[in-house]
This record gives structure tokens, sequence and C-alpha cells, in this order.
């Protein structure tokens, strides 16, 4: 190999050697400290809203991956560069190393969660070590041979001193990486081993029976309860807290609190549960598209919780009039105190569709608020509650120009045919869901071509904090046609016709589908 691609390769072993080393160093720190992390999460926090749309709408859930594969192949790129640049220049391309390893600890630092300077040392150390090692293997590659060295050992550079180094240097990286993703998989394993222990007692407040007609028995139409397991997720977590609960703690202070609390994860069990079907719905969800879904909540009523810390709603004298909600990753959501106080069930939930949350569904608490959208409303990992008003502090959302409220707007949608489905003529079942979450749907119309709107057929409401199956006998005839959908919630209001982005307070617009019928 020419001494190029081994300067190259020099550079992509520094590369690891950094990141390994890092690894282990972030677990006597903590796991969101490493390099990959931060840096993905700084890169998430500094994308443009738009970006961030186009992102979700076309990599869905695995956004996240794509972005660490991402940030892993531009650091692979960065290796090699700087690997041949150090064949000429050995100090220069060490230093570039460590110039990186500074942005991942400004990135570390900077990040919501950061807990300080210290956030900064995985990458810092690891970029020493990888500056170290590029240095070394450059050496070999331009250390000049001893006149007393054997006709194998290469002309001009030292073979098999940089064999050895490279072999070193991959073998110890390989074992601090492996180490510290043990070590950072211990706190993994006992956060799981908590929620393996939480058993969820009884609520005191049942969810009604869901009617026996809010199921339809159509193929293809979404099911009225979501599976936790298909329930969509949209965050800014690279990695998925994991929280232990048994040290987990809920702090509640701020403007107009009179009785500041910090509650754990066992005085919530020990309080008063409701349990509730509620819809959630994702402000960055595409009209027609995935992101909302229904679950059963367990829960205590938020405000209950706030009313005993000594909270008032504006409407009846409070100060505050913005709940600004804080995840342990640093996440902020503000929401309308009057909105969570006004008797819906805004609620921190504990459990959903019967079992203890998920660690991506936020374990070990969420916060929800029936009618809001999630980014105002639905803290995963929440860790704090702070009462304020919406013209002293901007969420996270709010400081990247999103509407600071966000009430849910009357969307339906067509489940079935699917776009660009070649049906056979005759009778074709179109369904489909429709939601307008704490206003409830009163009426769905279907409109083929450009023909008029007609009724379709209502399932059962189960709440109107839920969503409403709907379903249309369609006498469907050969050709080209376009099937679009429209709802009208129980205040009277249709849904709009005007297309508008999902930035700053949700996408609105009618759903249609194009079919073929043989």
């Amino acid at each position: 190999m020419a001494h190029g691609g081994l300067a190259a390769l020099s550079g992509l072993l520094s590369g690891f050697a950094a990141l390994a080393v890092a690894e282990l160093v972030s677990a006597a720190v903590r796991p969101e400290a490493g390099p990959v992390t931060a840096v993905g999460g700084a890169a998430i926090d500094r994308t443009p809203a738009p970006v961030k749309d186009w992102a979700i709408r076309n990599f869905g859930e695995s956004d996240k991956l794509v972005l660490q594969l991402g940030i892993l192949l531009t650091l692979a790129a960065l290796g090699v560069v700087l690997g041949v640049v150090a064949l000429r220049h050995r100090r220069t391309g060490s230093a570039g190393v460590l110039i990186f390893g500074a942005v991942g600890a400004g990135a570390a630092v900077s990040r919501p969660d950061s807990t300080g300077l210290a956030d900064g040392l995985p990458s810092l150390v690891g970029a020493v070590v990888g500056a170290a090692v590029l240095y070394v293997l450059i050496g070999r590659l331009t250390a000049r041979r001893r006149p007393d060295a054997s006709p194998g050992a290469g002309n001009g550079w030292d073979r098999r001193g940089f064999l050895i180094a490279a072999s070193a240097a991959a073998a110890v990286s390989g074992g601090a990486g492996v180490l510290g993703r043990t070590l950072n998989g211990g706190r993994a394993r006992d956060a799981a081993a908590s929620r393996a222990q939480v058993v969820l007692p009884p609520p005191a407040s049942p969810a009604p029976p869901v009617p026996s007609g809010a199921q339809l028995r159509i193929a293809g139409i979404s099911s009225f309860t979501t599976p936790s397991k298909s329930f969509y997720r949209v965050d800014t977590a690279l990695v998925v807290p994991k929280v232990d609960a048994g040290s987990w703690r809920l702090r509640i202070h701020g403007k107009g609190v009179k009785r500041p609390a910090t509650i754990t994860f066992q005085d919530l069990l020990d309080r008063e549960l409701i349990e509730r079907d509620i819809t959630l719905t994702c402000v960055s969800n595409e009209v027609g598209g995935p992101y909302v879904g229904n679950a059963r909540w367990i829960g205590v009523r938020l405000a209950d919780l706030l009313r005993e810390a000594g909270v008032k709603p504006p409407s009846r004298g409070g100060p505050a009039d913005q709940l600004v909600a804080r995840s342990v990753d640093g996440m902020t959501l503000g929401t309308p105190v009057e909105d969570v106080m006004d008797g819906r069930d805004a609620m921190l939930a504990v459990g959903m569709n019967g079992e203890p949350l998920s660690f991506v569904h936020g374990f070990p608490v969420r916060m929800l608020v029936p009618g809001l959208y999630g980014y105002v409303s639905a803290c995963k990992w929440i860790e704090d509650i702070e009462l304020t008003t919406f013209d002293d502090y901007d969420p996270y959302w709010v400081k990247r120009k999103w509407a600071r409220k966000a009430p849910i707007k009357t969307q339906a949608r067509v489940d079935t045919p699917k776009p660009f489905a070649r049906p056979k003529a005759g009778t074709v079942m179109v369904a489909g869901v429709a939601w307008a979450q704490h206003r409830g749907i009163e009426k769905v119309e279907i409109r083929i071509d450009d023909g008029p709107w007609r009724p379709a057929d209502l399932a059962a409401q189960d709440t109107v904090d839920t969503w409403r199956q709907w379903s249309f006998p369609w006498k469907a005839t050969p050709g080209g046609h376009t099937l679009t959908v429209r709802a009208t919630d129980s205040t009277g209001r249709v849904q709009t016709e005007k297309r508008t982005r999902t930035i700053p307070d949700g996408a609105s617009g009618w759903h249609s589908v194009v079919v073929t019928v043989d």
C-alpha cells in the first residue's frame, strides 16, 4: 500500500481511537456527553425547522439513525484527510484532531441538558489520544531505516514499527470502546430493571369502555387503539434517555407556586390515578401523515398537583400563564396554564395501553394535554415544571419560530384505499380516521373527483379527546379518480381547504388520494 493509503488508514485509526476513548470517558461522566451524541444533538438544535420537517417526512423515525451514520461518515472522511495532511505536516494533522475534539467538547457543554464543563471531557480526552495515535503512526511512516535494518524492513520507513503501532492502536481502542459501551450499558440495565419492577395500581377513575361501534371492521383502516410499538415517535433525543424510576424526581416551582414540591415516582403511584383514551398528534404531521395515534393512558391529574402547590390559572388571578416542562435531555415545552387547569384530562402519565411507559415514550413519566400538539404539551422524560409567563420565557420550539399556543387542527385522513391503489370496479369501501381533540368530530364528508360532498358513515364516538373512524361505500367506475375527505368538528367548524405547512402551528388542508379503478 502506498504511503498515502497508509496515512489515510492512520487517520481512520486515530479517529477510531478518539471515539473509543471518548466512549470510555463518557461512562465516568454521563453517556450523553459522548461526542457523537453531543455533536448530533447540537446539529439537531441548530437545524432550521424546514430541514427538520424534511428529515421527519423522508426518514421518519430513522432520522436519528441517519444523522448518526452521517456524523460517523463525516468523522471518517475527516480522519482520512487529516491522515494525508499529517504525512507532510505531522504536527498539523495531529492539531486538526485536537481541533475537532474541541468542537465536540463545545457541543457537549452547550447542550441544553449539559451538566457543566465535565461534559466536554470525553471529547477532549479522546482527541488527545487520537492526536497522539496519529502522531505516532505517521512517525513510523516517515522514519528513516536504520543502517543495520534487515532487508525486509522497508525502503525509507519503519514498516514493522508501523504494523505493530497500528495493530496496538486498533486493539486498545477496540477494548476501550467495548468497555465504555459495557459501563454505559450498566445504567441502561438499571433503568430497565426499575421499569420491570413497576406495577401500575388500578386507576381510581377507569376509562369508560370503548363503544362497540368505535372500531370498524374494514381492512386497511387504522386500529382505534394504536399498539404501543406502532405509536409514532418524534423527538430530538439522539439517544433515548434511560431513567431509573427509583432516582427520578419532579420539581414544581415558579410564579404563583406557594408550596414548591419535589415528587418521586412512588408519590405518583400512591395518588389517585385516572385512565383515559387520548389521541396525540405531532405538529410535524403533514396532511394525511402518520404522526397521530390513540392510546389508553394512566396517570395523575396535573391540575390537582398544581392546585396543591397553590397555583391558580390566569382566569382566577394566577400570575403565570405558561407552564414550562423540562425533560432530562434538556428539552423545554411551554403549555398554557389555562388549558392545563380548565377541566380537561391533562396528566402526568405513568402508563400506556396497560403497561408502564416504554423508554421511547417517556418512562418513567411524561406529560400530555388533550387538544394541544405534542410540542407544547407532551413532554417525555419530564423532570421539572416551572410556572412562568409567555412574555418571560420562550421554550425550545418557540425559539425556532413555532407558535407559542398550538391547539390541534381539525383533520381527516383516508386510510384505505392507499394512494395509487388499483381497486376493482364495483363497491369499494373508502375509510379512515378524523380528529379534533377536545372538540370531537361531528361529521365527515367525501368527494369523488369534482363531484358533490357526500356524508360518510361515522363510527361510534368514544370521547371528544379521541379520533373517530369513518367509512363510505363508493360505487367505483373504471378510470382514474381522486378521493378527497374533510371533517367538521363539534363546534360546527369545517376543516379548511387552505394548505399550510406544518410550521408555525400545524399543517392544514384536505387529504386526497388518487386511485385507478380497473
